[in-house]
Parts: C-alpha cells; sequence; structure tokens
C-alpha cells in the first residue's frame, strides 16, 4: 500500500505543501499506514482562500442553470465511481462495505438536492406593495465559505456541505478529518472531473492550526463544522468573533427507551444497528439504552445477540459485520473508559475488551448494565460501542432522565402505544426524535438539528436551512 503525502487542491491544481510535519493515515482494520497527510497551517490556508476568493468573482455570476449542470454531471460521476468511493471509505475508516455505502448514499442525496437549488433559492416578488411600489426580494451567495469535519462519515458530512455552497454560488474550502483526506480527495477529484472551474472548490489538511486559521482568516464568510462539543463550542466562539456565519455541530448522548409493548425483533435488530452500526462512531448512535418495566429481559436479549456480532477485518472480510474505531488512541481511550466504569462497580453484562482481533483498532460491543444519571458514564460522549443501560420504572421518570443531559442530538422511543408516542415526542428535549426507529437521521430535504450542546449556531446543516446559510437575502423597493 502506499505511504505517499497527500496531496492539497489548490486553485484547481493538486500541490505538496513544504510542510515538514505529516499524520499517518491507517487502516483500522489492520492498523497499517496507508498514507502521510500534511499538517498545513495558516500560509496554505490563505493560498487556499485567495484561490476562492478569485474563483467567486466570476462562479457567483454563473448562470444557476449552469451551476446545475456541473452538479448534475458530479451526481452522475459519483454514482458510476460509487464502489470505488466506497471501498477508499472502507480502507481508511473501517466501516463495512455497506456502512460505506451507506455514507454514499447519505452524501447523494444532498448533491440531489442541490441540483434543485433553482427551485429553493428563488425570491419573491408582491407587486403593488404600496401605492406605485413593487417589491422583490432575491437570495445571493455569501462568499468563499469553509467546512471542517470529522473522521466518522469521510463522504457524508463533507457533502452536508460543500455541494449546497457551490450551488448557491459560493466557493469553498474543505478541511476533512486528517485521519480520513482520501475520500475527500477522490470526491474534489471527480468534481473537477465534471467541469468544476479552478478555485470553486479547494483542500487543505491539517489539525489544530488549520482549524484556528480557518476561523480567523478575513477571506472566510461562513465556517460549518461537525466534531466534538469542546471544539464545536471553539470554533463557534472563535469564527464568530471574527464575524462570521457558523454552524458547529457538537457531541450527542443518544437514547434508546424500550417500552414493555415493543415489537421484540424489530426493536431488538434497531438496539443494535443504532449503538454498534459503524462501531458506535456517530453523532446519531444509540447509547443509553433505557427499558420500562422489562430492563432485565431486554438485557439479556441484546447480550446474546451482542455476542453473535462478526467482529472484524472489514476491508478482508465481507463476512464482518462490525469493524473497529478510528485508531489506537480512540481504541485506548475506549478501554479506560470501559475499566473505570468496572471500578466504579458497574455491571459489565458483556466486555468489548475481550476476544478482539490482535491487529487493528478494535472494541467489541460493550453493555455496563444498572448506570444512573449521577455517573459520568451517562453524560459523556464516548464515541464508541459502548452502550450504557438504565433501569427507569415509568416512561416519565426516563424522560425526566434524557433530559438531565446537556446535549440534545437524539432520542427514540420504541412502542406501540401511540399517547406514549405523543408524549414522549412532545417531552423530550432534543432535535431528532425516532419512533421505532432507532437511528432517526432526517434525509437532504430536513435540516439535522440538534440542540443545546449538540449544536452552536442558528441554521443547521441539509435541508432549506442549509440554503439559507449559505445565502443572504436581499430586499428591493421600487417605483417607476
Amino acid at each position: 500500500m502506499s505511504t505517499s503525502s497527500v496531496p492539497l487542491l489548490l486553485d484547481g491544481q493538486w500541490t505538496h505543501p513544504k510542510t515538514q510535519s505529516f499524520s499517518p493515515v491507517h487502516n483500522p482494520s489492520t492498523g497499517e499506514v496507508i498514507g502521510q497527510v500534511p499538517l498545513c497551517g495558516p500560509a496554505e490556508v490563505d493560498a487556499a482562500v485567495q484561490s476562492a476568493q478569485r474563483a467567486y468573482a466570476t462562479w457567483s455570476k454563473t448562470p444557476v442553470y449552469d451551476r446545475v449542470a456541473i452538479l448534475f454531471k458530479y451526481r452522475h460521476l459519483l454514482n458510476e465511481n460509487f464502489e470505488e468511493l466506497s471501498q477508499i471509505i472502507v480502507r481508511e475508516n473501517g466501516k463495512t462495505i455497506e456502512e460505506a455505502r451507506g455514507d454514499m448514499r447519505r452524501g447523494l442525496e444532498v448533491a440531489d438536492y442541490a441540483c434543485s437549488i433553482g427551485e429553493l433559492a428563488k425570491g419573491e416578488y408582491l407587486p403593488e406593495l404600496a401605492s406605485g411600489i413593487d417589491a422583490h426580494t432575491s437570495r445571493e451567495p455569501i462568499g468563499v465559505c469553509a467546512g471542517i469535519t470529522p473522521f466518522n462519515f469521510p463522504a457524508m458530512v463533507p457533502m452536508w456541505m460543500y455541494p449546497i455552497a457551490i450551488a448557491c454560488g459560493n466557493t469553498f474550502v474543505l478541511k476533512p478529518s486528517e485521519k480520513v483526506p482520501l475520500t475527500a480527495n477522490r470526491l474534489a477529484e471527480l468534481f473537477l472531473q465534471a467541469g468544476l472551474p479552478d478555485g470553486v472548490f479547494n483542500i487543505v489538511h491539517g489539525g489544530r492550526d488549520v482549524v484556528n486559521a480557518l476561523c480567523t482568516h478575513s477571506g472566510i464568510a461562513s465556517i460549518s463544522f461537525v466534531g466534538s462539543t469542546g471544539v464545536a463550542r471553539h470554533v463557534y466562539t472563535e469564527a464568530c468573533q471574527h464575524g462570521k456565519r457558523v454552524q458547529s455541530a457538537g457531541g450527542a448522548k443518544n437514547v434508546l427507551l424500550v417500552l414493555p409493548d415493543a415489537k421484540p425483533d424489530a426493536t431488538l435488530q434497531a438496539i443494535l444497528s443504532s449503538a454498534f452500526g459503524c462501531a458506535g462512531q456517530r453523532c446519531m448512535a444509540g447509547s443509553l439504552l433505557m427499558g420500562v418495566g422489562n430492563g432485565e429481559e431486554l438485557r439479556e436479549q441484546v447480550v446474546a445477540a451482542m455476542d453473535e456480532l462478526v467482529l472484524g477485518n472489514t476491508y478482508d472480510d465481507p463476512a464482518a459485520q462490525m469493524g473497529p474505531v478510528i485508531d489506537g488512541q480512540a481504541r485506548d481511550r475506549l478501554f479506560a473508559r470501559i475499566e473505570d466504569a468496572k471500578s466504579d462497580g458497574l455491571t459489565l453484562a458483556r466486555d468489548g475488551r475481550q476476544n478482539v482481533p490482535a491487529d487493528g483498532f478494535f472494541v467489541g460491543p460493550t453493555l455496563v448494565d444498572q448506570v444512573d444519571p449521577e455517573r459520568d458514564i451517562f453524560r459523556d460522549e464516548l464515541f464508541g460501542p459502548v452502550l450504557s443501560m438504565l433501569h427507569p420504572k415509568t416512561l416519565d421518570e426516563a424522560l425526566e432522565w434524557f433530559n438531565r443531559l446537556p446535549f440534545g442530538n437524539a432520542a427514540t422511543l420504541f412502542t406501540q402505544d401511540g399517547g406514549a408516542a405523543r408524549k414522549f415526542a412532545r417531552e423530550v428535549e432534543c432535535g431528532m426524535i425516532g419512533i421505532n426507529i432507532g437511528v432517526p437521521a432526517p434525509v437532504a430535504l430536513f435540516p439535522f438539528s440538534g440542540w443545546d450542546e449538540s449544536f452552536f449556531g442558528d441554521l443547521h446543516v441539509q435541508g432549506r436551512e442549509g440554503m439559507m446559510f449559505y445565502t443572504r437575502q436581499k430586499t428591493v423597493l421600487s417605483r417607476w
């Protein structure tokens, strides 16, 4: 496997920076180093922004149908190269091939949505607002936009951002996670192949220095971020202080609440998929399991099903149902949190440190039982295949416990009781709610609407809010 340096995209050209600092890109299933990503800084960010500013002068004036024609070609190329892109995701992220395909499909949905930008972004007109006065509004691009994206969805999360931003007439600078740079580069290659003009889309690789340079650069109009809550808060604060429009999505602690009347087989499958899909590395993962009235029976069913999950090398073994976490640091952190739970007197109904492959960065599915709302493991986002179980006596108690959490991303209720479902949907304090759906992640038509410490800002990614974030409104009153 090649371990060559990963290039940047500046002004339509793939280039290698002069930096001497690099970070390894791993295949998490094997631990093998498959590339070296340059850790850039303010100089490379400035070059990318200047490239985007030059391109903005013409791209922002490009007719909407000409922009959309390129997006349609891009969408075709994404479909044509779907399997190749999915394999790149498997290789650098460790997802199973089906999870990688899901990552791609969700990104493609946003590209599809961006193709309708002419309808989405058109303004309004009202004649005779007053005597002899007509009024109309228009939505116009805002300038150079930047995106900072995490490792867990190498295709979907960047595509939450740049297709809509570019469709609206903006230019874009992307900083993908330094752990998964290969998918982003291939997505950009295909966009150039579709006919995107030089400088409209740029990529700068790196870590904290690039993040801070993007947040403070005077040539950037907006920042879109997805990552941990601590960094999300920092990006929001720093970028806002420098006059930028910001949408900054942070962490989560999502609940799966099971009532006694829930359909057992479908509920069990949804719990497994939510908690352990993508090795638990997603902000929509179910990480708190609450069983009302049947907790002990539910726990035994979940543990038995966890024992059947096949943990393995997703890159070489098609039978693997769950892959590794992203790197050795993530594995060691999760092992330490599991040990902390044991030391705190909690019950390890299933210990994911046992019987894991020797190579790669594996943590097996784990269930920590007898958790209560006073424990750190209840409040902290672990971001891995560790499920904590609580035993509320009633739906009201479960709601009260959930609403203590600092996060507000997602919650799901499993029931056949319409009254309970209505109460849950109205009283739970979060932005995305599932009824008998383990991962209530909205499709591209709707915003990804986290609350509280799961989101800093106003307008969310995806949907009409995404278009509104990347445009600003102009109102014209005229008398002739």
